[in-house]
């Protein structure tokens, strides 16, 4: 790779420039990416900085017919213009939001995108879109782990009022990628309450095992994570399977994560459980969460439970925080039970 930024510059074609101002272009790291087949001289997409904002993002060449999906809401003008240092902003329910990480999981779909590969898949064919314009906002992003591992589907949340991918979505992707395995972070409709995000993760569990062949993923142990709102989503395909849904009769995960929610319903048969919470969170308390998982354990249900201290709600990775590594934690809790 070139490290010398000026000659860097020199090489990024115009055309790419074009997208982005001066001051813009000033504020991304510009060394050159290789593609998989070693042309050393091919110049790719650009890499964010915490320097950029959410417009560059939005206009992000390597995000071209998608990029809207990647930002919290779906108000355009909301999303527009916001500096990525501070997009706390955007994410009311959320806290202890690190730019750096938020920088590191988008420049890993811009590798990968640089590497010629497809980093979003819609789930929803063209005529459904056209059926129904709220659609549109929904799709999977893929971080590749190794050709046929097991795949995580990540919902993350916000209070099913925005998509926090940002913050509990891309960032755990690439942390349980860091394993070896496949994942998918879910866009899901939002503004109509739970029913249409569920709708929305069945649809993109069937999507992923009609498509698993041409994905590269295996089917056998698959888990769904989510937070806040998106633990919800995930819990409740646990309990009652995607069908229940309205996706496709398969089987149902073989590991739920749930981070920080007030979810409290469950049944007879759930699948192994991974409960994180801290220990001051005033939306979903502790307690809730801890009387679910003791309904689990009495049910039989094998259930791993992390309380973090002076953790409040929607802490994400946690990094450099008392929940900094749960990430990990819970994607071995998986390995084990898949």
């Amino acid at each position: 790779m070139i490290n010398d930024k000026r000659n860097s510059l020199k090489a990024i074609p115009l055309y790419l420039l074009s997208q982005f101002s001066t001051s813009e272009a000033a504020g991304y790291d510009l060394t050159l990416l290789k593609t998989e087949q070693a042309h050393e001289h091919s110049v790719k997409y650009p890499y964010l900085t915490i320097n950029n904002s959410t417009t560059d993002i939005l206009n992000h060449p390597a995000f071209n017919g998608f990029s809207s999906l990647i930002l919290p809401w779906d108000d355009p003008e909301r999303n527009h213009n916001i500096p990525i240092r501070n997009m706390q902003r955007l994410l009311p329910y959320h806290s202890h939001l690190e730019p750096e990480t938020i920088v590191q999981s988008l420049n890993r779909m811009i590798d990968d995108k640089s590497r010629g590969k497809t980093i979003f898949y819609d789930i929803y064919s063209d005529k459904q879109k056209s059926e129904n314009a709220e659609m549109k906002n929904t799709g999977l992003f893929f971080f590749r782990g190794k050709k046929d591992a097991p795949f995580a589907v990540v919902c993350p949340g916000g209070g099913f009022e925005y998509v926090g991918s940002v913050h509990e979505g891309f960032p755990y992707a690439v942390e349980i990628n860091r394993q070896g395995f496949n994942v998918f972070v879910l866009r899901y409709r939002v503004g109509r309450g739970g029913l249409p995000a569920m709708q929305d993760l069945a649809q993109a569990i069937s999507y992923i095992f009609n498509h698993a062949k041409l994905l590269e993923v295996s089917t056998k142990g698959y888990s769904v994570w989510g937070s806040s709102a998106g633990a919800r989503m995930a819990a409740a395909v646990g309990s009652y399977g995607v069908a229940s849904f309205g996706g496709d009769n398969l089987p149902k995960p073989s590991a739920v994560v749930m981070a920080y929610t007030g979810y409290s319903d469950y049944t007879e048969h759930e699948p192994a459980t991974f409960v994180a919470v801290g220990s001051r969170d005033g939306i979903a308390p502790p307690s809730v969460m801890k009387h679910r998982v003791n309904a689990l354990r009495q049910n039989g249900t094998l259930v791993e439970y992390h309380q973090y201290e002076g953790m409040g709600h929607g802490f994400g990775v946690g990094k450099e925080t008392a929940a900094d590594g749960w990430v990990t934690l819970a994607t071995d809790f998986w390995r084990k039970n898949s």
